[in-house]
């Protein structure tokens, strides 16, 4: 039965998921994140200076540095969506030009506010990830009718009319109506897309945050997909869609006198990833330190450092963990009992729920429990998940040690 799935897993399923990752409109989406993370990381920096100011009274209010960099999140999405969909699809000329369409449409989508005197006004939070669903809407939306209309061109390729020229009247057209298309829905029909959009996706945000949906949503992306080699990048759309808005949210809450509830966030996630996706930082010590096989003694030391700061493609490529059965199962078992112990002792109230972002997943784990929990039940917590972590690893890796061990002398004796 194992056999059947392994099988399947790396002849079908594997390649196929990594052929949807490569797909031009998910990959955009993905690359879109991606790009916009030292954003997200200066929000975290800001979330580490306002642990100073909790214990220096003197010390400076930064919090506006998260205000101007993660609070502004999903407009960054709403340019950076069409502008690589527009270059995934080889439209590059007008790439930048999608991307100002993306910004343009969002701010229509987000239902701004115009006085009678011609002030606009916006709400600040539908800039962040509270906007996070509209703007990805949006940036695949203008996506869609900019790279259609690449193909039909006013003015060609072989005029003489210079080519920058050529693009602004190229883009006139689809850019006109994409913002038509916003100007009819909010002030024509006086329809807020921005809450529409974001109450079809409810329901999603919903069962994430439920105890199945955090514990099979990161089950599927740290742990189990990891181990045939497709990335947990694949899933990050989806996780970021749920994790980003619930830390805002929480946010909000905490700084309103309410109670913060929502655990799938990056932050409580970070809790369960010590060493990486399957909490693989005790496996790699028992390889640098433990192994009799020489091979697995030098993979363990190489991958040491990059384990401490939660890099571990290093032990799951080079041990290897992917598609080995003896240290796949492991990682699996890790995979789904670090989640559901993180859930259900915040859900309890044994350990804090995070409030603040932060997005410095490579700081090392204990440090993180500190930081994101602000109790010392956050890093008991990290201590407890490592040594369980370690009493799952030691069997399998004695297994595997031992058939190394067998391989290395059969190397020997063939040379």
């Amino acid at each position: 039965m194992f056999d059947k799935l392994m099988s399947w897993m790396t002849d079908v399923f594997a390649p196929k998921v990594n052929k949807m990752a490569k797909n031009p409109w998910i990959a955009a989406v993905q690359s879109a994140i991606l790009t916009s993370m030292p954003m997200v990381f200066i929000g975290s920096f800001a979330t580490i200076l306002s642990i100073v100011k909790d214990y220096w009274k003197g010390f400076p209010d930064l919090s506006l540095l998260s205000t101007f960099s993660f609070g502004l999140f999903s407009l960054f999405l709403a340019y950076l969506i069409p502008e690589a969909v527009m270059n995934n699809k080889g439209h590059k000329g007008t790439a930048k030009q999608a991307g100002l369409a993306g910004i343009a449409f969002f701010l229509i989508l987000v239902f701004p506010l115009l006085s009678d005197d011609g002030r606009i006004s916006f709400d600040l939070s539908t800039f962040g990830t509270a906007g996070m669903i509209s703007a990805l809407i949006a940036g695949l939306f203008v996506g869609v009718v900019m790279n259609l209309f690449a193909k039909w061109k006013l003015i060609g390729e072989d005029s003489a009319i210079p080519d920058f020229v050529a693009t602004w009247f190229n883009t006139l057209i689809p850019i006109t109506l994409i913002l038509l298309i916003g100007w009819f829905f909010t002030f024509h029909l006086n329809i807020n897309l921005y809450n529409a959009v974001n109450s079809i996706f409810t329901p999603l945000i919903h069962l994430g945050q439920g105890f199945w949906g955090f514990v099979i949503i990161n089950f599927l992306g740290f742990a189990f997909l990891y181990t045939f080699g497709i990335s947990s990048w694949v899933l990050y759309p989806v996780t970021s869609a749920i994790a980003l808005p619930a830390i805002a949210e929480n946010q909000a809450n905490f700084e309103a006198g309410k109670a913060v509830t929502s655990i799938f966030t990056n932050e409580a996630g970070a809790l369960f990833l010590i060493g990486g996706g399957g909490a693989t930082l005790a496996l790699v010590i028992m390889l640098a330190f433990m192994a009799r096989s020489q091979r697995l003694k030098m993979i363990g030391k190489a991958s040491l450092i990059p384990a401490i700061f939660n890099i571990n493609e290093p032990v799951v490529f080079g041990a290897p963990i992917a598609f080995n059965p003896i240290l796949m199962v492991p990682m699996w078992i890790n995979g789904l009992v670090g989640p559901i112990l993180v859930w259900l002792v915040m859900k309890i109230g044994l350990v804090p729920i995070p409030y603040k972002p932060f997005q410095l997943w490579y700081l090392p784990t204990v440090a993180q429990g500190w930081i994101v929990t602000e109790s010392i039940r956050g890093v008991l917590l990290v201590v407890i998940l490592f040594v369980i972590s370690w009493l799952i690893y030691y069997p399998f890796f004695k297994i595997y040690d031992k058939q190394a061990v067998k391989q290395d002398m059969e190397l020997l004796e063939e040379e």
